[in-house]
């Protein structure tokens, strides 16, 4: 999970500082259907490249810097040494970002613009999918090297849930995110 990190960190800073803009295009190029976009203008090639450079990097420094401390190696679920390197790191962030479309979409149909929330019900159905969707990439991805077992979708859940609203939440406060949510 701390490649996604990295790649949320690079893709936050290009938002932030207006880095890369010339990608900052709408993925579906302004498409709409029945009257609204397909996935709305914050979606752009922007966010699957950079989260796809930056979790490459922090893939990377995972497999070579942080895997050789004893302690840090002990705590990992899967050992990194033996996976591909850079690019799988970065076909697991921009997958991890493009599992986020679906839940725009279906946003979009219901009239719910971007960075807003849903009400009642739904609110509850949202927050969950935008806490958990990238982690359909992530794993569609990953279980082709690794053995997906509970406790390994168990342990990315908490760390998901835990920790994705808080950066959320950091993010903002630090103008790399348009919203708090």
């Amino acid at each position: 999970m701390l490649p996604l990190l990295g790649g949320a960190v690079v893709h936050g800073l290009c938002l932030r500082y207006g880095w890369l803009g010339f990608l900052a295009r709408p993925i579906d190029a302004g498409r709409t259907l029945h009257g609204r976009p397909l996935l709305g203008h914050s979606k752009t090639l922007r966010g699957p490249l950079t989260v796809a450079a930056g979790a490459g990097v922090v893939w990377t420094l995972q497999r070579t810097v942080l895997h050789r401390f004893g302690a840090l190696a002990g705590i990992e679920l899967v050992d990194f040494a033996s996976l591909p390197g850079w690019s799988l790191g970065a076909l697991v962030g921009a997958v991890a970002e493009l599992a986020e479309l679906p839940n725009s979409f279906v946003k979009r149909r219901l009239g719910i613009e971007p960075g807003a929330t849903a009400r009642g019900t739904l609110s509850v159905v949202f927050y969950l999918w935008d806490q958990l969707d990238l982690l359909v990439g992530f794993w569609l991805v990953v279980s082709w090297f690794v053995p997906v077992t509970p406790l390994r979708i168990a342990t990315s859940i908490v760390i998901t849930v835990g920790i994705h609203p808080l950066l959320t939440l950091v993010g903002y406060l630090l103008g790399m995110r348009p919203t708090p949510r």
